[in-house]
């Protein structure tokens, strides 16, 4: 069978922002998904990232800093049981399903290193893998497909109910569909490996990343370099 028909994992992150070396989580959820979609175990956080909440993401994610306050774990501890439980999926071999994995994935390991913790890397001996992305196999699979890409338009693309949008577990739920939907949609990615997907698709994000920082200097963009890395940018000391 291939990765789609079997047990999946897939995680989300909703933070204070879109900076992966500033900005911190604020929920977590991991889900575990049958072959049928069926999900047999939840785990979620909600952390008091320990620094104001900005309006504009209390306005995305419905979080504000007074509810992480009173409510929220110490964000050491979450994080710790955050990235030990990630690893133990990957040492399992089971995919983990992240949308875009380089944000979620980056933004961890950088709060495991404000922590004083092991990163997900150090734990696994090797960066993570298998990861699927969504967000990377649907780029690849329809390169030019006009409109958005962010998992609401997926979702509705691909037909996968998304009921409440940038709650965690709702999130990683739905990126989990997104994923099955693809496979079974297009047989180059149905692939019996997870392991030659994760392959497949580090070579997909590179070249992705490298056509997008094209069209960048052809528009006369300024924004900085796209980071080809995937699924996780590299900790610049």
């Amino acid at each position: 069978m291939s990765w789609h028909q079997e047990l999946l994992v897939s995680f989300d992150l909703e933070t204070t922002g879109t900076d992966i070396e500033r900005d911190r989580i604020v929920t977590a959820a991991l889900i575990r998904l049958e072959g049928d979609g069926r999900a047999v175990d939840k785990r979620s956080w909600l952390l008091d990232p320990g620094v104001p909440i900005p309006e504009e993401a209390t306005a995305i994610h419905g979080i504000s800093t007074s509810y992480v306050q009173e409510h929220g774990s110490s964000p050491g501890a979450a994080t710790e049981e955050i990235t030990e439980a990630l690893a133990e999926a990957l040492r399992a071999d089971i995919p983990l399903v992240v949308m875009n994995a380089r944000y979620d994935l980056s933004l961890l390991d950088r709060e495991c290193r404000r922590h004083g913790l092991r990163t997900l890397s150090e734990r696994l001996g090797h960066i993570p893998a298998p990861v699927v992305d969504p967000l990377v196999l649907d780029k690849h699979v329809d390169r030019y497909r006009r409109g958005k890409r962010a998992l609401q338009a997926l979702c509705e693309h691909y037909g996968v109910p998304l009921d409440a949008a940038h709650e965690a577990g709702a999130d990683a739920v739905a990126a989990a569909g997104v994923a099955r939907r693809i496979g079974e949609k297009y047989p180059a990615v149905a692939l019996p490996s997870p392991r030659a997907l994760h392959a497949l698709q580090e070579t997909a994000a590179a070249g992705q990343a490298a056509s997008f920082q094209a069209y960048l200097r052809r528009s006369g963009d300024p924004r900085a370099r796209v980071e080809g890395a995937w699924p996780l940018i590299p900790h610049q000391p």
